[in-house]
């Protein structure tokens, strides 16, 4: 069995989906009305713009690595069933969803579903980076803990 992706292939995808986060972010904002969720939605689309460059950084290192693994694929068919499952893996769906967004209640209940998929996603990722990686890929899910917080202090409000 071959690799269903290769290690810069799924820093691609995280790329894509920190791409898709930021648009959806900034695509929701003319929805809500309190001010105090336009700043958090606002916070989220720049902290999400970083995490691009952090993943652009690791593409660089990752470019011919392949992981060892139990058996061939292993990793790259738990990353393959992650990111069929995660709607942002894809060019350009960030901003699709958001148009389809009908409330802040929505945009919330979103915004928290693609945070858990995201960080799952990059638990799964650090079996496919270099390990002088792993640092930079826990930051970057603590940071999604971190979104995930927000997002639900907002539901609770």
């Amino acid at each position: 069995m071959g690799n269903l992706f290769s290690a810069a292939e799924v820093v691609e995808m995280g790329i894509e989906i920190e791409k898709n986060g930021r648009d959806f972010y900034n695509g929701v904002i003319g929805t809500i009305k309190s001010q105090n969720a336009k700043d958090t939605f606002k916070y989220l689309a720049g902290e999400e713009a970083k995490h691009i460059l952090t993943f652009e950084g690791i593409l660089k290192d990752v470019k011919k690595y392949e992981p060892s693994e139990a058996y061939p694929g292993e990793y790259f068919a738990y990353l393959k069933a992650l990111s069929e499952e995660h709607v942002f893996t894809k060019k350009d769906q960030g901003s699709g969803l958001a148009r389809k967004v009908k409330d802040e209640k929505e945009a919330i209940e979103l915004g928290i579903g693609l945070e858990k998929d995201s960080i799952l996603f990059y638990e799964g990722m650090k079996k496919v980076v270099l390990e002088d990686d792993h640092g930079l890929i826990d930051r970057l899910i603590e940071q999604e803990h971190d979104h995930l917080r927000k997002l639900s202090e907002l539901k609770r409000r």
